[in-house]
C-alpha cells in the first residue's frame, strides 16, 4: 500500500516511528511536507502535487500542527475529494482544534467536563467567574497549545485581572473550574478506532499545575478504569476522530475531559508504556484503507 505521512519534518519522533512501522509492515511510505503541496480544484478532476509532481497514494496519515490547521486541513480535504483514505478526516481535525466547539460537542454527547464558561464582553467578567464556581479557576486561550496560554488564578481578584488582561488583547478565552483533587496530574488515553491502545498519567513539574510533558512534566504508564476507557472512546467518536489522544482529569465525580488531540504525539506514550503505538496506527490504516478501496 502507498501511504503518505503528512508532516512538516521527517525527523520528528512521531513521523519517524509511523514511517518505521509502516515500512516494517511492507508498505511504500513517503513523508510529505503538506505546506509544499499544491491543490488544483477542477470539475470532477481534483488533483494535488508535491514539489510540482503529482501524488498517487492509497492512504494518508495527517500530522497537522495547530498553527497550520487551515492549510493542512485543505490538503487533507483534497485527498478526500480524490478518494484517498485519510486516517483523520479534515472536518474532524477542524472540530478538535476549535476548543469551544469541541467542548460543546462533548457536552452534547453527555460526557464529563469541567464547568466551562465563555463570554465576550469585559462587563461580564463577574458572571463568568460565578458560572464556574468562583476562584481558584483556570483561564485558557482558545488558540493555546501544549499548555501555553493557560493560567491558574487562585483568587477572585487575580481571576478578574487575568481575564481582563486577555480581553484587552482581544483574545478569545475559556474560563474553567479548577479540579483540585486532580493534584496537577492528568491521564492521556491513546484511542485507535474503538479501543484505548495505551494510556499514561502525566504529572506536572514541581510548582507547576500544568502536566504537559513539553513543560517539564513526567509520565508513567497507568491502568484506566472501565469508565475512563469508555469516556475516551466516546470522546473521540463525538468529534469524528479515528485516532486521538484524549486528555482527562480524575475527579471526585469521575473522568472529566480536557482535550481531544487529533495529532497526538507518540514519544511520551510509547516511552512511558512500552506499547508499539505506531504499529497499532498503521494496522488500523491498513484495515480501513483496504476496505474503502474495495467498496
Amino acid at each position: 500500500m502507498r501511504i503518505g505521512i503528512l508532516s512538516r519534518k521527517a525527523s520528528l519522533y512521531s513521523t519517524a516511528r509511523l514511517k518505521e512501522a509502516a515500512v516494517q509492515r511492507g508498505h511504500d511510505v513517503s513523508v510529505i511536507n503538506f505546506l509544499r503541496c499544491s491543490i488544483a480544484v477542477a470539475a470532477k478532476t481534483p488533483r494535488i502535487t508535491y514539489l510540482g509532481e503529482p501524488i498517487l497514494l492509497d492512504a494518508v496519515i495527517p500530522r497537522i500542527g495547530a498553527s497550520v490547521t487551515f492549510y493542512g486541513t485543505a490538503v487533507v480535504r483534497q485527498f478526500e475529494m480524490m478518494g484517498v483514505y485519510t486516517s483523520a478526516e479534515s472536518q474532524a481535525i477542524t472540530r478538535s482544534r476549535d476548543k469551544l466547539r469541541a467542548l460543546q460537542l462533548l457536552s452534547r454527547a453527555g460526557l464529563g467536563l469541567p464547568v466551562t464558561a465563555f463570554a465576550r464582553s469585559v462587563k461580564d467578567t463577574h458572571h463568568v467567574i460565578d458560572l464556574v464556581g468562583g476562584a481558584p479557576l483556570i483561564v485558557k486561550l482558545l488558540e493555546g497549545t501544549q499548555g501555553q496560554g493557560v493560567v491558574l488564578a487562585e483568587t477572585p481578584k487575580a481571576a478578574e485581572s487575568v481575564i481582563d488582561a486577555f480581553r484587552q488583547l482581544d483574545a478569545n478565552i475559556l474560563v474553567q473550574e479548577f479540579i483540585k483533587e486532580a493534584g496537577g496530574t492528568d491521564v492521556r488515553a491513546f484511542v485507535v478506532g474503538d479501543r484505548v491502545v495505551a494510556s499514561m498519567k502525566r504529572t506536572g513539574a514541581p510548582g507547576e499545575f500544568r502536566s504537559n510533558l513539553h513543560r517539564g512534566g513526567s509520565a508513567e504508564s497507568v491502568k484506566l478504569s472501565t469508565k475512563e476507557r469508555r469516556t475516551a472512546v466516546q470522546a473521540a467518536k463525538a468529534l469524528g476522530l479515528n485516532i486521538a489522544g484524549v486528555d482527562m482529569l480524575r475527579s471526585d465525580r469521575g473522568p472529566l475531559l480536557m482535550e481531544v488531540n487529533s495529532s497526538p504525539g507518540l514519544e511520551g506514550i510509547e516511552g512511558s508504556t512500552g506499547v508499539d503505538v505506531a504499529s497499532e496506527v498503521i494496522e488500523y490504516v491498513e484495515n480501513h484503507a483496504e476496505s474503502s478501496m474495495s467498496e
